[in-house]
């Protein structure tokens, strides 16, 4: 590795300088982005995994009408509030892929907004090993990421987590 010894060497390193292609680019540019390999069963889906609170939702995607099922139930069926259902279209939504993918989800523990959201992490994970070109729009919206904020356990003393009991002076 080259020295940077003045501002000058400092702008050409942080501009690419240094190697150049033949054709003058710099030899950052010049490499294309390595998009990983789409991952899909011999039934041409793509299988996730999502977590939200207590629950896990086992997500499967494949090209279709936009149907989505949630342990053998509609989705309108199994999550009756919109919110539950707008939180589940979202991945969609951000990667511009609405109504082109049918879902096929089971999921289990928790209550119905921590499985809404494991649905919707398993959605996310799905749709980028399906098409690698989304991880960037996914990501950016934070939805391959796994919420990790769980319910704090009660603690010994204590009415709940942190709410103390009534205190008496006398």
């Amino acid at each position: 590795m080259a020295e940077t010894n003045t501002l000058e060497d400092l702008k050409t390193v942080m501009a690419g300088g240094g190697a150049a292609a033949a054709d003058g680019t710099p030899a950052a540019a010049a490499e294309d982005v390595v998009l990983r390999e789409p991952k899909i069963d011999e039934l041409g889906r793509s299988y996730a995994t999502g977590k939200r609170k207590n629950s896990i939702a086992r997500v499967w995607i494949k090209p279709g009408s936009g149907k989505i099922t949630i342990n053998g139930r509609d989705q309108e069926v199994y999550f009756a509030r919109p919110v539950l259902r707008l939180i589940i279209r979202q991945p969609f939504e951000v990667a511009d892929r609405v109504d082109q993918y049918d879902v096929i989800a089971t999921v289990k523990g928790g209550g119905l907004s921590g499985q809404a959201g494991a649905v919707k992490h398993g959605i996310s994970k799905a749709l980028n090993l399906y098409e690698p070109a989304l991880r960037a729009p996914l990501k950016a919206a934070g939805f391959l990421t796994r919420d990790s904020r769980v319910v704090e356990r009660k603690k010994y003393g204590k009415a709940k987590a942190r709410k103390s009991f009534q205190f008496s002076k006398r």
